[in-house]
């Protein structure tokens, strides 16, 4: 029991302190660091991927692994902007999101109904649904939206960013349901050990294709978030975003083989890579370089974690 605890405190603290670091550091290397435009900045940077990894952690903490995120993305942005351009800005946002929802079906499907291997079934989902984005785009972007719906990426509540907002939304509710409800209990415990659950009288199948379609869900409305951030339906939209999203969960202290983690931990994860970033952006580092930096800081937290 006392490993346990000191286990699960190291996961929650971890996270905090390297983000503090960071912050730290960048603050002392930089004074715009903490200019309010720049923190501003950071905050809507990690909007839209702060939701992503919110659906990622439903999935990982089930005991699954979702790379169809990213052309999910994607595939939202651009079936809600052919909708929004013929029936309006509700019908879009609607479409573009169900869209997310139904590759989340087509994912928990394969994985939790026919038992495939999770990484083969989203590493084939990502190509094929990416595939279907070019199709329907014919490869350019579709603009031209409506000016009520742009207002969602360039509007601002009490002086916070309306996307900002959105993931604020979001993380209440996903962290409501993950920490007080029995659902969420059967998603850890799911995760945990699938054949523990099952004979506990968990419906183990409907829990495991459930983190799928919320993990679609949360990605077609991060997809409708970019659209409007980017003014347009980009079928390039979302590259890579997968393995952001996954990173941020696992700096966040998610374990890979399921059972463990926090919507709020991974969103601290979410932090740390943009936070990261940012400073180095703003010390004119090569983008490159960048990238080093990020790979390096993961490694380093999930060694330290384990």
């Amino acid at each position: 029991m006392r490993k346990a605890y000191h286990s699960g405190w190291a996961r929650g603290a971890i996270p905090l302190v390297t983000l503090m670091v960071l912050c730290a550091i960048a603050a002392f290397a930089t004074p715009r660091f903490l200019s309010p435009l720049n923190l501003g900045n950071i905050l809507l940077q990690s909007a839209i991927i702060g939701v992503i990894a919110v659906g990622m952690t439903f999935v990982i903490v089930g005991g699954g692994f979702d790379l169809s995120v990213g052309s999910t993305v994607a595939l939202s942005g651009c079936v809600m902007a052919t909708i929004m351009l013929k029936y309006g800005v509700a019908t879009g946002v609607c479409g573009g999101v169900m869209a997310g929802a139904l590759v989340g079906i087509v994912n928990g499907f394969f994985v939790g109904i026919l038992r495939v291997n999770p990484f083969i079934t989203t590493l084939g989902t990502m190509v094929l649904v990416r595939g279907l984005v070019f199709l329907l785009t014919g490869g350019a972007p579709i603009d031209d939206l409506p000016s009520a719906f742009l207002a969602l990426g360039s509007g601002h509540l009490l002086g916070v960013h309306v996307l900002v907002w959105c993931l604020a939304l979001i993380v209440a509710i996903v962290s409501f349901i993950m920490r007080a409800t029995p659902y969420g209990r059967w998603i850890y415990a799911t995760g945990g050990g699938r054949e523990a659950a099952f004979l506990s009288g968990i419906p183990v199948t409907t829990v495991t294709v459930s983190t799928y379609v919320w993990s679609g869900l949360l990605s077609g409305i991060a997809g409708v978030m970019l659209a409007a951030r980017l003014q347009s339906g980009q079928p390039t939209a979302g590259e890579l975003y997968e393995l952001t999203a996954i990173s941020a969960v696992i700096l966040g202290g998610a374990s890979l083989h399921g059972g463990e983690g926090r919507v709020w931990r991974s969103i601290v994860g979410v932090f740390i890579i943009v936070v990261l970033g940012n400073g180095l952006n703003l010390l004119g580092v090569d983008s490159y370089w960048q990238r080093v930096a990020i790979g390096v800081v993961i490694l380093i937290a999930a060694a330290v974690s384990r």
